[in-house]
């Protein structure tokens, strides 16, 4: 029988749940990045990028946070994807291209079903529909231009900047110049042409960030980064 010492000695979380939705998402980007050492701290970079995109265009603030914590569990889905694939060093096969390509599925799956997650235009879509194409070329279902959601959206043109800054097994981080060119080159068929005007008004503030993080302590939360970004 387990003594009442120990009973009473578990800590109950405190009437307000000091661990919010914002810092839980966070929790779980991290680890799914940590699944692959490529990835290091990418899911932060597109909650960040994402963040500052939503608030460029506008949104709200409730819109702008909501799609910050979709950027934190763009990736989540990854869970479901075998190791194999994950942290292979080369290029993947047909049917782990397959396998890959559904990872934006498994992450809505698992988080449609948490109430305030699955609203239409809500964090699980945004996370189903992150590799979408504006031209209908993308997956999981082919959606097209508008068709998409706007968190969606974004999430896309934040997820090609990680994408291209970071260090990948076949390549280093891409120059700011060629990433800039390179998004230029695919708005209005890969990403949405709206959103990536966005992104060339406020580029510069996204690439000075990006620098930034590299030097950055990581004791420092990352509200505190937010912070030095809009203050």
């Amino acid at each position: 029988m387990t003594p009442v010492a120990e009973i009473s000695a578990i800590t109950a979380p405190a009437s307000d749940f000091s661990i919010s939705v914002h810092h839980f998402a966070e929790a779980l980007g991290e680890a799914v990045d940590i699944k692959d050492q490529y990835t290091h701290h990418h899911s932060q970079e597109v909650a960040v990028i994402s963040f500052l995109l939503a608030r460029a265009i506008g949104l709200d603030e409730a819109s702008c946070t909501a799609v910050h914590i979709a950027g934190h569990l763009h990736d989540l889905g990854k869970i479901g994807i075998s190791d194999l694939v994950l942290q292979k060093n080369g290029p993947l096969t047909a049917s782990e291209w397959a396998e890959m390509r559904q990872h934006p599925r498994y992450g809505y799956n698992i988080l449609h079903q948490i109430p305030g997650l699955s609203a239409t235009n809500g964090i699980a879509e945004m996370v189903l529909s992150h590799h979408e194409r504006f031209d209908g070329g993308g997956y999981p279902q082919g959606l097209q231009g508008t068709a998409i959601p706007l968190g969606g959206r974004i999430l896309a043109v934040a997820d090609t900047i990680s994408a291209m800054t970071g260090k990948r097994s076949y390549r280093k981080p891409l120059p700011w110049e060629v990433v800039v060119d390179e998004l230029k080159r695919v708005s209005g068929f890969q990403l949405d042409p709206f959103v990536i005007d966005i992104f060339l008004t406020m580029n510069e503030q996204i690439h000075n960030w990006l620098l930034r993080e590299n030097y950055l302590s990581e004791t420092m939360s990352e509200t505190e980064r937010l912070h030095m970004i809009l203050t």
